[in-house]
């Protein structure tokens, strides 16, 4: 018996046992549930802890797995049983998710949109930009600016189609969800959206489902201090539910306000009623997580899904991946209108990352339309804007077992921004694309 002070990771990685890593798996499973007691977490870890201390040998090393057996166990015996159903089952979906890396093998898949995929492989192959080689040979070509062109072309025909669809189904519509993972251009496209239907006579009203977060102090954080916004549930999910079906019934609500700096909600803040022609716009990242809507009926929404598709192979085969594209565009938002250090971004992605495989991917086939964001050209727009801050991280995570998801990503999107022609210049890309989001410089006004 007596206190130990490592863990072992699924890796083989030593590192120092943290209890508050125990307290947020603990908070964060009664969050999924509907409790918001960290304190009760807070002892329900001392729990953990002692039970740890008492059953295991002196000096034993315990590994992650036998911590998670002795939380399921404390959660059980006090009566948590929903939380350990929630902790257990998360437990439950990580490991099927580390045996599909492990399998490594390409697998059909639920949340991948295949038909969607091939059209913009086919686009990107017609062009000679559906691989780094070609796409480099024709940038130094000279030829950018018309792979500028056909790229923001493609992108805006996308927002027609979906523009199209919604005027068609006008009449029983309420509700137009815009979708997508962090960074996928959703404040564009909403824009762009926008003023399409505006030519048809509809008028989009915006309810802003960020003034439904809970209080800060409601939210678990890490033991690097970080709190993490991206589940579903760090938003009032019942409250958002109560004022839609109000709006689409014709009555007014009183909208809450939330202040980013004090971290705290106000209610009754601002009143809303919908008008003649007015259709609710909600933009955000689970728009299509069916307990944000569940009290609508389906034929009054239209959803809509974001993702940068890009379609670019490296020279070993291997795409340039979704989210490693995401996480440049957040890192140059944040830092350009957040003041927000690039490395904080890497470091959170793990967060960003992981809802998205809960709450977000599994969604992806509830959508009626998807509209691609990828601009091809972005790469070498990113390169000379980020390629030092990806070298200094490969060098600074390498071996610090405590930041190994850190030290993957940067690694990986070094290897291909060495690859990428670089392109200094940005005026060259246009003041509406949806690039400008990112890099700033819009004519668009965002607000």
């Amino acid at each position: 018996m007596g206190e130990f002070q490592y863990v072992i990771k699924r890796s083989g990685a030593k590192v120092p046992f943290t209890p508050g890593r125990i307290t947020n798996a603990i908070y964060r499973s009664a969050v999924a549930v509907g409790g918001r007691d960290r304190s009760m977490a807070e002892q329900l870890t001392l729990q953990v802890v002692a039970y740890l201390e008492k059953n295991l040998p002196a000096g034993h090393v315990s590994s992650v797995e036998e911590i998670q057996d002795a939380v399921e166990k404390i959660l059980i015996e006090n009566g948590h049983a929903k939380v350990a159903k929630a902790f257990i089952l998360y437990r439950d979906e990580r490991a099927r998710m580390r045996r599909r890396r492990e399998v490594q093998a390409i697998q059909h898949s639920n949340n991948i949109p295949w038909a969607k995929i091939w059209q913009i492989l086919d686009w990107a192959a017609s062009r000679d930009i559906h691989t780094i080689e070609k796409y480099n040979w024709r940038v130094k070509k000279g030829e950018i600016c018309d792979i500028i062109r056909d790229s923001e072309i493609f992108y805006e025909e996308d927002i027609k189609i979906a523009a199209k669809m919604i005027g068609e189904r006008r009449n029983m519509l309420r509700i137009v969800l815009i979708s997508g993972p962090s960074s996928s251009g959703k404040t564009t496209t909403t824009i762009k959206l926008g003023k399409s239907l505006k030519q048809m006579g509809i008028k989009l009203v915006t309810l802003n489902v960020d003034n439904y977060f809970f209080d800060l102090e409601d939210h678990p954080k890490d033991e690097f201090g970080d709190y993490d916004f991206e589940a579903p549930q760090a938003l009032d999910l019942e409250l958002i539910n109560e004022h839609l079906a109000k709006l689409i019934n014709g009555k007014e609500v009183n909208i809450p306000y939330y202040d980013f700096k004090t971290g705290k909600r106000s209610a009754d803040k601002t009143t809303m009623r919908l008008g003649k022609n007015e259709i609710i716009l909600i933009d955000s990242l689970h728009g299509l997580y069916p307990a944000m809507t569940k009290d609508v009926e389906e034929q009054q929404k239209f959803k809509l899904y974001l993702e940068p598709l890009l379609q670019m192979k490296d020279d070993e085969g291997k795409y340039v991946r979704w989210t490693d594209i995401r996480l440049m565009r957040r890192m140059l938002r944040d830092a350009a209108y957040r003041s927000y250090d690039p490395e904080k971004t890497l470091t959170h992605w793990h967060y960003v990352r992981s809802s998205e495989m809960r709450n977000i991917i599994p969604n992806i086939n509830r959508a009626n339309y998807i509209i691609n964001s990828a601009m091809p050209y972005e790469l070498s727009i990113y390169q000379p804007k980020l390629i030092k801050h990806f070298s200094d991280w490969v060098k600074k995570y390498k071996g610090d077992s405590l930041r190994e998801d850190a030290f993957e990503r940067a690694s990986r999107v070094y290897a291909f921004l060495k690859k990428i022609v670089a392109v200094e210049d940005d005026s060259i890309v246009p003041r509406d694309s949806v690039i400008r989001e990112f890099i700033g410089g819009s004519s668009l006004q965002y607000h």
